[in-house]
């Protein structure tokens, strides 16, 4: 290290600068120090007036307690001379006044007119009514200069009462005082101005030597936070200052080099995040986001700005369950539910703790996957093998139980063992046809079948399904139709599409009352057939409508078993109408009946397909 010789050290430069400083303070002491002088010149002519004044009130109080004859000059003359007596070049002006503020005398010889009316003057009034002596600083109405009102009470000092019997009024020229501070300021104002261009020269000199390179490490630093590190900063000399310059110097060079390393790192990171399909969120060691990648936002459905530095406990909705400590000891992973009411999603995640080698926590990864389908099918999966092991066991137990009874010797009994046998085979048929519809559902979900499709009128294929369930059906139930008399025309799978509809007229069926009704119709809507099969049956509740559908599913599980249903009906109705490229929806109110719609692509006539 280099030594620092004595005038070139910033130690004196210090010291000049306190020399300054000391100089400024003196200003401000000689400022303080005119502000008493005001202060201590208008106290003493304050108090030359009122010695003056004490004397003149003394004569006037004996003049006016004084018995009055014919020999004696009348007290007006009398109060007149003695203010004559005491009137000065301080003193404009003299005035005394009764009890009943009438001017008795005056010292103003100019206004002489004025004996024997009343004073106008408030603080006259003010004075003799609280028995004090008053004064204050006003501006002349005649010269406008400030002058000293002053009001004293004048007191009967001899009679048993001590009552007021008037006051005197003076107006002194106070404006003197502040002449001769004014002069005074102006004279210390010059003083203060050459003072001050003399500091400012040499502040200026003195300030430049240390200002100059910190300007310089200034804008180096301004430079260096815009990503530029070959500007260099200026050595001007070898004192503190200089040595700093050097030293940050040496810093810009280290500085690049590192920020060449962490950029490099830094888009190797960014270039894995933004190509993980993993979302992966990073905290500081509060718990505050400070990094999360697209795929994060994506999941979360979330914009940068509104996650960056808020606690992550609170953007994952798992505040309320756990604290930020409890993320960073967590071990297993967290299932995240933000399912709306109709739409499942769950996310996963995944904690991992960032620390140092000393083992300080510095904040916390988290990975987030989506399991949304995940857990679905594994919901789905779990629902559908209870609902066959339940299907299975019910006609397996009940064909185990006849023939357990056949086995024990009812088949000799020839009432019971045709019934017993005409159970098990009702049993064994229903469970040929709960296998031989999984099979059918396995094989759409699989896409190992294929579709027949042809062009056929649909009013007469619907009505053809119609007759057939009409000429067959055995319980009171009227059928309805509302079909149009105009011919339309659809491309699609006879079989497949009689098997839907047969197995929507079966339910109606099974589920009308007698004397009910079962309306079949269909309008257009937006090029596609929009088919309607109404009956008048117990109908679904309105939490249940949107379920029908799926795998299993059974409103009333009793009555549908008991009929001979599996379940699987109406979800392999579903897959074939989807397959067609229509849709199917129900609409029901409970105890009013059900409907169910599905939608076809038609064409309006035949010709039309080959025009």
């Amino acid at each position: 290290m280099q030594k620092v010789s004595f005038f070139k050290s910033i130690h004196v430069k210090l010291v000049l600068i306190y020399m300054l400083l000391i100089i400024i303070a003196l200003q401000i002491i000689g400022i303080y120090f005119m502000k008493q002088l005001e202060t201590n010149l208008k106290t003493n002519f304050q108090d030359s007036i009122r010695q003056r004044i004490e004397l003149v009130h003394y004569s006037i109080r004996e003049e006016m307690l004084k018995e009055r004859d014919d020999t004696l000059p009348s007290r007006e003359e009398s109060l007149g001379t003695i203010l004559k007596e005491f009137s000065t070049q301080d003193i404009n002006k003299i005035n005394v006044v009764d009890n009943r503020n009438r001017i008795l005398a005056t010292s103003d010889a100019n206004n002489q007119a004025q004996v024997g009316q009343r004073a106008n003057e408030e603080i006259i009034r003010k004075s003799i009514s609280a028995e004090t002596l008053l004064d204050s600083i006003s501006l002349d109405r005649d010269t406008g200069k400030r002058v000293w009102v002053l009001a004293a009470p004048i007191t009967d000092t001899v009679g048993p009462s001590g009552e007021v019997i008037g006051a005197v009024y003076v107006e002194s020229n106070i404006e003197k005082v502040y002449e001769q501070l004014n002069e005074i300021n102006r004279i210390f104002a010059a003083g203060i101005a050459m003072s001050l261009v003399i500091t400012i020269i040499l502040g200026i000199l003195v300030a430049r030597t240390i200002t100059r390179p910190i300007s310089d490490m200034r804008k180096q630093a301004q430079a260096m936070s815009r990503g530029n590190y070959s500007r260099k900063v200026r050595v001007y000399g070898t004192d503190e200052i200089g040595q700093l310059a050097i030293a940050f110097n040496h810093l810009t060079n280290r500085l690049q080099e590192a920020q060449s390393t962490t950029e490099a790192e830094r888009r190797k990171l960014a270039s894995v995040l933004s190509n993980m399909t993993d979302g992966v969120i990073a905290t500081d060691r509060k718990g505050k986001i400070i990094l999360i990648n697209e795929p994060a936002l994506e999941l979360l459905h979330d914009s940068r700005e509104t996650t960056l530095n808020r606690p992550i406990a609170s953007v994952l909705r798992l505040d309320q369950e756990y604290s930020f400590e409890d993320l960073i000891h967590m071990k297993d992973p967290v299932n995240l539910d933000f399912s709306m009411s109709d739409t499942p999603y769950i996310l996963r995640a995944n904690f991992s703790v960032i620390q140092k080698e000393t083992g300080f926590v510095n904040g916390l990864i988290t990975v987030l996957h989506d399991i949304t389908e995940q857990e679905k099918i594994d919901m789905e999966r779990r629902e559908f093998v209870a609902n066959v092991s339940h299907e299975l066991r019910t006609p397996l137990t009940t064909m185990r139980s006849y023939l357990e009874a056949l086995a024990d010797g009812a088949w000799r009994d020839e009432n019971i063992a045709p019934t017993f046998l005409n159970v098990t085979q009702t049993e064994t048929e229903r469970m040929i046809r709960l296998v031989n519809d999984l099979l059918q559902l396995s094989k759409m979900d699989s896409q190992e079948y294929e579709l027949n499709f042809e062009f056929v009128e649909f009013n007469k294929f619907f009505t053809r399904i119609i007759d057939r369930f009409e000429m067959s059906k055995s319980q009171n139930v009227e059928f309805v139709r509302l079909l149009p008399e105009k011919s339309y025309y659809v491309d699609i799978d006879t079989d497949k599409l009689t098997q839907v509809i047969d197995n929507i007229i079966s339910n109606a069926l099974k589920y009308s009352p007698d004397g009910g009704n079962i309306r079949f119709g269909f309008t257009v809507h937006d090029n596609m057939l929009r088919v309607m099969i109404s009956d008048d049956g117990m109908g679904i509740p309105k939490e249940n409508v949107s379920r029908i559908f799926d795998r299993f599913y059974r409103v009333d599980r009793a009555r549908a078993r008991s009929m001979g249903g599996t379940g699987l009906g109406l979800a392999i109705a579903r897959e074939m109408i989807e397959t067609h490229g229509g849709k199917i929806w129900a609409e029901s109110e409970e105890g009013q009946g059900t409907t169910i719609f599905f939608t076809l692509p038609y064409e309006l006539d035949e010709a039309g397909d080959w025009e």
